[in-house]
């Protein structure tokens, strides 16, 4: 069997594996890194965590089983979607597992259920799906890391472009969780603009012919939406259902991207999102892992994907400063954060602000018909290099 092979049935049965080089020095001369890996991985969200696990493993995999010199022993969990589940995770993990670091953290409200036993444990811990703004600002600590995203800088980026574009009555939508409130508050803070209306849903709702109904009533010229996941198949479908998409402008974040195209195909034609990260932005790093994941997974990566890689490329470096010294959380934490300004991120520009949230270029994109094909197009950068505004409220570093 080979070691890819390994990797995945390990991965599949929830079960640990250590991954070792025959050969390797590096194998021998230090222990395994531990790495405790939690994400969403039953339910409608599943893509979302699948994604980020395929793009991690595909990182370890060119590595050959191995980060900065070290064997892994990778630890899978779900969490459910459920806060209560990711918080018995991480106690899992350090407690049981004594992990080194743990990678993914889930949803924004899964993280911060987590978030009082990481901080409290000092055991370093890296989002690949959510940015909270709590751990942005005052709730900032060391060995806390996001390699996505803070939560509002997409939406931040929509409401600039949208600004830009004179829309004056905007209708806002989101699930009602921490990221929802996030998002709104970002597409606020730039688009500066007094919205039509704010409609917060139910967390997994499917249904959403009430809310259209309102947006119609508002008489909005225009609709900005996050829903992540299946809920954005649902409201996008519905939405061009209605008739509304190609004459109701619908702008979005985390809902129309890699894991929800496939669903959506023609329902998305028309329109425009906002992310760090896309398939079809043109960097030799992301030419490289676009490729690369294609053939491996046979589907086009999401931006979920794209972070558990860059995490896994993140620690690479971060390992290979540290040593065999992981134990040391203070200095593996320091080894984290100076090793975001030297991997190279698929998206481009990649730094950690001084709250450990990432400094990075958002881009637009517009879903468009080409030829008969259904194609994403960037439309260029938003905000370049842009920090996370809750910073000046982090003062824990």
């Amino acid at each position: 069997m080979t070691l890819s092979k390994h990797i995945r049935a390990a991965l599949a049965a929830g079960a640990a594996l250590t991954a070792v080089v025959p050969g390797s020095t590096a194998a021998v001369a230090a222990e395994p890194l531990k790495i405790g890996l939690s994400a969403p991985l039953t339910g409608s969200q599943a893509v979302v965590g699948q994604d980020q696990i395929d793009g991690f493993n595909l990182a370890l995999e060119q590595s050959k089983g191995q980060l900065g010199g070290r064997a892994v022993t990778l630890f899978k969990e779900d969490d459910q979607l459920k806060p209560e589940i990711g918080a018995q995770i991480v106690r899992k993990f350090v407690e049981k597992d004594k992990v080194d670091v743990i990678v993914g953290m889930g949803f924004s409200n899964v993280f911060m259920a987590g978030l009082k036993a990481v901080v409290d444990t000092g055991v370093v811990a890296i989002g690949t799906n959510a940015g909270p703004s709590p751990v942005a600002g005052a709730a900032c600590a060391p060995n806390v890391f996001s390699v996505a995203w803070q939560n509002d800088g997409s939406a931040e980026a929509v409401g600039q472009y949208v600004k830009s574009k004179g829309y004056k009555r905007v209708v806002l939508m989101a699930p009602n969780y921490q990221a929802g409130k996030d998002m709104v508050a970002g597409f606020k803070r730039f688009y500066q603009g007094q919205p039509a209306d704010e409609l917060y849903t139910q967390v997994g709702q499917t249904d959403y012919s009430a809310e259209i109904a309102q947006v119609q009533a508002a008489k909005a010229d225009a609709v900005f939406v996050f829903y992540p996941g299946g809920m954005g198949v649902n409201f996008v479908k519905q939405f061009s259902q209605a008739g509304l998409l190609g004459k109701l402008p619908m702008f979005s974040v985390f809902t129309v991207d890699g894991t929800t195209m496939p669903a959506l195909r023609d329902a998305a034609v028309g329109s425009v999102y906002g992310a760090m990260w896309d398939a079809a932005l043109q960097t030799p790093e992301n030419r490289q892992f676009v490729e690369a994941f294609q053939v491996r997974y046979k589907r086009v990566p999401s931006e979920y994907a794209a972070t558990g890689y860059d995490a896994a490329r993140l620690l690479d470096v971060a390992v290979r400063k540290v040593g065999d010294k992981s134990s040391d959380r203070k200095a593996f934490a320091a080894a984290v954060k100076a090793a975001g300004t030297e991997f190279r991120s698929v998206r481009g520009p990649f730094s950690f602000n001084r709250n450990n949230m990432p400094v990075q270029n958002y881009y637009m994109f517009e879903v468009a018909r080409d030829a008969g094909q259904i194609v994403v197009k960037e439309s260029g950068v938003a905000l370049a290099k842009h920090a996370d505004s809750y910073v000046t409220l982090c003062k824990r570093m």
